[in-house]
């Protein structure tokens, strides 16, 4: 399921986008739940993508035992990658293969340049040629080896990034959100269990409300939000204060104001980490600074 980090980050973004084009809540809203959407479909695409590498290269093996002069290697072939007990279970998982039969669009060709050329670029890597020589197998080392496979070929590959912004331009902004529900997909899965469930969107009707409230409070807070910004600044004038920093200051503002349960603490470094994604590097500073005076002067706990 997405944490309230990861929503925080979507309120954050749809505001933005509302003051960069201004449009009704009701689609506002059915806009932002959209987007979360997006990032379900985005996770499915990168798990079809390592479920892919093994069946390329299953392909690969068919190809060789069909050569007409066969080398050793091609009679007997090393079988360990596609034997890795992490890519059968999520190849074998009913809920991706449910949702990519209604989705085709989320299946990869096997002859996608992306898809080949990422594959070569794994198998002539020493970390992938150490793995394929190591006698014996082990649930943790399978695990282990795609975990550091998704992260090296997947989730920091430029060219990743770059394709998947051609194909859903939100997805460029969402990838670090999808990354780390494939991380913890593959850190979860059990030797002993079968992979059956994989992460929701969101986990129950409190985090949409959550959503829904933050989303709401922060647009209709914006003006009085602008002047507890404004007080707060030292030697600095609203204007000069970027759209994005006010709409990160003004959220986390929207949630101290409107959650009381939740220890201010918590909120700011929440909105920290967020500013880190979205904003400049000294943002982060900036924002810590606002808003730690704000619950200072509130006694917010």
């Amino acid at each position: 399921m997405l944490g309230r980090r990861q929503i925080r980050e979507k309120v954050v973004q749809t505001v933005y986008s509302y003051y960069q084009n201004p449009v009704k809540f009701d689609v506002l809203e059915k806009n932002m739940f959209s987007g979360i959407e997006k990032i379900y479909y985005l996770y499915i695409y990168q798990l079809n993508f390592l479920v892919s590498l093994k069946e390329l290269a299953e392909n690969q093996i068919e190809i060789g035992k069909n050569k007409y002069i066969k080398t050793d290697s091609d009679i007997n072939p090393n079988q360990k990658f596609i034997n890795n007990q992490v890519l059968i279970k999520l190849e074998e998982n009913p809920e991706r293969l449910f949702f990519t039969g209604q989705h085709k669009q989320l299946k990869w060709d096997l002859h996608d340049d992306l898809l080949v050329k990422t594959f070569q670029r794994i198998t002539a890597g020493k970390r992938y040629q150490d793995f394929m020589k190591e006698e014996g197998y082990s649930f943790e080392e399978d695990q282990k080896f795609i975990g550091k496979l998704f992260l090296r070929y997947i989730a920091e590959n430029d060219d990743f990034h770059d394709f998947l912004e051609d194909k859903e331009l939100s997805w460029y902004d969402d990838i670090h959100i999808a990354n780390s529900m494939v991380q913890k997909t593959i850190g979860f899965l059990k030797e002993d269990e079968e992979s059956r469930t994989l992460i929701k969107m969101i986990k129950d009707e409190e985090d949409k409300t959550f959503a829904m409230k933050l989303l709401r409070n922060t647009l209709d807070s914006w003006e009085n939000n602008e002047k507890k910004l404004s007080e707060r600044l030292e030697n600095w004038d609203l204007e000069r204060v970027s759209l994005m920093d006010k709409v990160i200051l003004s959220t986390a503002i929207s949630e101290l104001d409107n959650f009381p349960f939740t220890p201010s603490k918590v909120i700011i470094n929440e909105y920290i980490e967020i500013a880190k994604v979205f904003a400049t590097d000294r943002s982060n500073i900036f924002i810590n600074g606002i808003l730690d005076k704000y619950c200072k002067d509130q006694n917010r706990i």
